[in-house]
């Protein structure tokens, strides 16, 4: 028997996942090179989806299959993880699912695992559904680390924190920043100048410079940068780009690793962006010439809370970085003259990230809310935060702060 293009992508990305270590983008692209369009579609459902739901399938494949899954051998794990989730979260017909998970057991050369792949399958087939019908809602229904749920239920409330889980199972909407030309046709006008809904990103205007690929939530930092012709803009953090080549004015763009580096610069060529100098360097311990600054973004690394839509591992691997974002933001507080501004942002909806990391700043908030109502954070309105499940696009926390 075979076993389709579209599964045996989404196999290799449950492996390599969850037992290399691998991010599920990069091993999807090589994993899916040469499917075609309805097939890649096909198996970037099945990989993303099995992996944002292996808390809860595992959960499922251990009660009926009656076994540790930590014990199973890898390729039985990844074979029964996709397994699940097609007979879960899917209309794939059980006897597809349940074949094309045993024959990839059996061509992993475990043919003394296939009697018990098999069996564990049947038992999913008949009882999956029940199984997650009866989960009560929460954490291990929605397939996220308890942390997480925690930490929404916290700073958000109960009712929000299980939307918001909900809602970055979904894809969310496709948009882009239009840089320059005309929109795409069939591209819809959004909230926010210059963002576009788009049933799909065409490829060849993003290659020609036309068009970047960008949700409104990170538009919404650029924008909120607020930069000028005629200021020295500093952008710390700044790959791959896409709030880098929003900014107007002279602007220093600073990234410390030399191949998001040179991935910065081909982007910013690709996007005519003649006003940007890239810089290698450590956003906290930024070389004495690099000061004097008029305005400065800070884009911080974050937990990537407010991405998990379109980093399905990332809920796995996520943490808060507190002591980083603060360093950043008053290493760039300390290259902005008297007066200047800087914005400091997170694609992370917790405290911890976004209001404690301000407030310990020392610097002085300048009200974001009435600039930007849409966007106002729920409970500290001279911020920003887009939710995804309110506003559906990434999640962001932003500020605007002074240097006095």
């Amino acid at each position: 028997m075979s076993v389709s293009p579209a599964r045996r992508a989404a196999y290799e990305v449950l492996l390599r996942v969850f037992e290399h270590d691998a991010y599920a983008d990069r091993v999807f692209r090589s994993a899916a090179e040469g499917l075609d369009e309805r097939e890649r579609a096909f198996a970037h459902r099945l990989a993303y989806g099995s992996v944002q739901r292996v808390r809860t399938l595992d959960y499922a494949i251990e009660t009926l299959g009656k076994r540790p899954v930590r014990r199973l051998d890898p390729q039985v794990r990844a074979a029964l993880r996709l397994g699940a989730y097609q007979l879960g979260y899917t209309e794939t017909a059980p006897h597809a699912a349940a074949n094309e998970s045993v024959e990839l057991v059996r061509r992993a050369r475990l043919e003394r695992a296939v009697p018990f792949t098999n069996a564990v399958m049947r038992r999913l087939a008949s009882g999956i559904r029940p199984l997650l019908d009866g989960l009560p809602d929460g954490p291990l229904k929605e397939s996220y680390p308890d942390w997480i749920h925690d930490v929404w239920v916290r700073d958000l409330g109960a009712a929000d924190a299980l939307a918001l889980m909900r809602t970055m199972n979904e894809p969310l909407e496709t948009v882009v920043r239009l840089v320059r030309g005309e929109p795409p046709p069939g591209a819809e006008p959004t909230d926010l100048p210059g963002a576009y809904r788009v049933e799909r990103v065409d490829d060849l205007a993003v290659a020609e410079g036309r068009l970047w690929p960008q949700s409104r939530g990170s538009q919404l930092v650029g924008l909120a940068a607020g930069s000028r012709d005629g200021e020295r803009v500093l952008d710390l953090c700044a790959a791959p780009g896409g709030k880098t080549t929003q900014l107007r004015g002279d602007v220093t763009a600073v990234e410390i690793d030399a191949h998001r580096a040179s991935e910065l610069r081909e982007n910013v060529a690709r996007l005519g962006a003649v006003n940007i100098a890239v810089v290698e360097a450590d956003g906290t311990a930024l070389p004495p010439e690099l000061d004097g600054f008029d305005r400065a973004l800070v884009d911080a690394p974050c937990s990537g809370l407010g991405v998990l839509a379109q980093r399905p591992d990332l809920r796995w691997r996520a943490r808060p970085l507190p002591e980083l974002q603060l360093a950043l933001l008053r290493s760039a507080a300390e290259r902005v003259r008297p007066g200047g501004t800087i914005v400091y942002s997170v694609c992370a909806m917790n405290a911890d990230e976004n209001e404690a990391v301000v407030e310990a700043s020392g610097l002085r908030i300048l009200p974001l809310g009435d600039e930007w109502p849409a966007f106002a954070h729920p409970r500290r309105p001279e911020f920003l935060l887009t939710l995804p499940h309110v506003h559906g696009t990434t999640g962001f926390f932003v500020a605007r702060l002074a240097r006095d």
